[in-house]
């Protein structure tokens, strides 16, 4: 994320420490409100639910940060975005209990804070907002089921579709187009469309513009210059959780120099208006196009602050549509933004909730190699991974194409397991949570997510084809290329380009479980072009890759 003056008023007042206020005498049997670093909406049903004697719970736990490494910035943002949202409940005279990371009490984990709470307020109910993983879910009802209290789930207002609904929806489906949902979620929600009840139709009469809204920058690179994000200077609150973490998570991997992610509500509908004031009318033509030094380009970079709930879906919809409607974004920019979030977002929640807590475990592609470790380090020679590693360590973050085509073409083509792939993208982002990260990247970036009983030719859920891609799409859609020591139209010899030698393994390695795959019928004919000598050649190069780079040998 790029450094910027911050937009902050320097009269703006700091928000007072979560513990800065000491909690009033509390009566027995009240309710406990667990609030995870999520849900951090001051307007959701559990907060207005609130009774003077409720106790809200906050807990900052290392293990949070472990089970998968967690990006620096990405513990920084949740920790710091928790005090101060706990630091606004205090303000407005709501009961607070709330667990520091350096708490020389605390557990290291939310089953047992949870438990310490309760045995210290015996509450008569433990009431909480829907959580984001299935890994927390079965955590708190192991918590109702020791303690003996009951466990109230409270919906998660901030989603435009129930998981029931798009159950109904998905009902009889060998696989989930996402294009279909997306096309019912503009019916019911209204949004860009004319008319009304069955005649209404998409303004534009398109409801998609895909086709134009995939250009390359060409050898000139972005224009206009993309302006660079707004940025928010550390305060007071988040050098504390800096010094928290440094005693207690001193070995996180990424760097903290460049943080500057919004940590308050505030701050996040600051960086919402830099968006659709200065980006988002360049964003759809231009949002698959990537460029060296430009982190950001024209992307909104609020998914941190959706994720967390500082930003309604509803309100970053609707300033985008008031944009397209004043005259001041295009039609294709508005309605590739609005689909990200009424579409993709909404989709991949469904995909989560629906498929169960077993999804994570899928291989449809049975690929079992280690991740390189270079996704730890960008150590490599390669210039689109080391451009786009490099900035996911130094910032923790990356935008959809660079984590698609990039960082997750890689792990597909070269034969990376799964799980291994979604948990450093749930743990190296700002905006990873697992009913998000989990279906991206098993479903789309991956292609492993078949159900065990789909009918013969379905090779993923979420994806209708693998998105694998040879170094020539990227050498298009970028500059990495240009200064790369690999030549990204060459399979074979020192030149090689490593993703084109992996590309042409993988449609090798892969043509037998894709041969059903109708979007694939054309792309496979050309690896059936290839002799037989060819193919043994690039399947020993890719073998020998493969343990050069550090990803066991299939």
């Amino acid at each position: 994320m790029p450094r910027s003056s911050s937009v902050s008023s320097k009269s703006a007042k700091t928000p007072a420490k979560p513990s800065a206020k000491p909690l009033p005498p509390k009566p027995s049997r009240a309710r406990l409100a667990v609030v995870f670093g999520d849900q951090l909406d001051l307007d959701a049903a559990i907060i207005r639910s609130l009774a003077p004697d409720d106790t809200v719970l906050m807990m900052e736990v290392a293990n949070e940060s472990q089970y998968v490494p967690s990006h620096m910035q990405r513990t920084t943002l949740f920790l710091s975005a928790m005090r101060h949202f706990a630091a606004e409940l205090i303000e407005q005279k709501i009961r607070v209990k709330y667990i520091t990371l350096d708490d020389p009490k605390n557990t290291g984990a939310f089953e047992t804070e949870i438990a310490r709470a309760c045995d210290a307020l015996n509450p008569s109910e433990i009431v909480c907002t829907h959580p984001g993983e299935w890994r927390v879910m079965a955590m708190l009802e192991r918590v109702r089921d020791s303690t003996g209290i009951p466990l109230r789930i409270m919906p998660d207002e901030h989603f435009f579709t129930t998981k029931e609904e798009f159950a109904a929806w998905a009902k009889g489906r060998n696989s989930l187009t996402m294009e279909f949902f997306y096309r019912e979620q503009r019916r019911k929600t209204g949004y860009l469309m004319e008319g009304s009840g069955k005649s209404a139709k998409p303004t534009g009469d398109t409801w998609n513009f895909d086709k134009e809204n995939r250009l390359p920058f060409g050898k000139q690179g972005p224009n206009p210059k993309p302006r660079i994000p707004s940025s928010f200077k550390i305060d007071e609150i988040t050098r504390e959780v800096l010094a928290a973490m440094k005693r207690v998570l001193p070995d996180l991997p990424g760097s903290i120099d460049s943080f500057a992610w919004p940590v308050t509500r505030k701050q996040a509908l600051a960086s919402l208006n830099d968006f659709i004031k200065y980006r988002l009318a360049n964003f759809g033509a231009y949002e698959d196009a990537m460029w060296t030094g430009e982190p950001t380009l024209y992307h909104s970079i609020l998914s941190s602050s959706l994720n967390m709930k500082l930003l309604n879906p509803r309100e970053c919809c609707e300033r985008a549509i008031e944009s397209y409607e004043s005259g001041n974004a295009p039609l294709q920019s508005v309605e590739a933004f609005v689909r990200q979030i009424i579409g993709w977002r909404e989709f991949v929640r469904g995909v989560y909730w629906l498929e169960g807590p077993e999804y994570a475990d899928r291989n449809g592609l049975e690929q079992q190699g280690k991740l390189p470790d270079f996704y730890w380090t960008a150590e490599t020679d390669m210039a689109c991974m080391k451009a786009c590693v490099g900035q996911v360590l130094d910032t923790g973050y990356g935008h959809h194409i660079q984590r698609l085509m990039v960082t997750g073409n890689f792990a597909l083509i070269s034969g990376v397991h799964p799980r291994a792939v979604s948990d450093w993208y749930l743990g190296m982002f700002v905006d990873g949570v697992d009913w998000v990260t989990l279906p991206n990247a098993l479903g789309m970036v991956m292609h492993a997510d078949r159900r065990p009983n789909a009918t013969k030719g379905v090779t993923g859920l979420v994806g209708t084809k693998p998105y694998a891609a040879s170094g020539k799409y990227i050498e298009r859609m970028s500059n990495y290329c240009a200064n790369c020591k690999y030549k990204p139209g060459e399979r074979s010899g020192p030149s090689a380009c490593p993703v084109t030698v992996f590309y042409w393994d993988f449609l090798i390695r892969t043509r037998e479980k894709l041969a059903q795959n109708q979007r694939m019928a054309m792309i496979l004919k050309n690896v059936d072009r290839l002799t037989p000598q060819i193919q043994t050649q690039i399947t020993i190069d890719a073998n020998l890759l493969r343990k050069k780079l550090g990803v066991t040998p299939m």
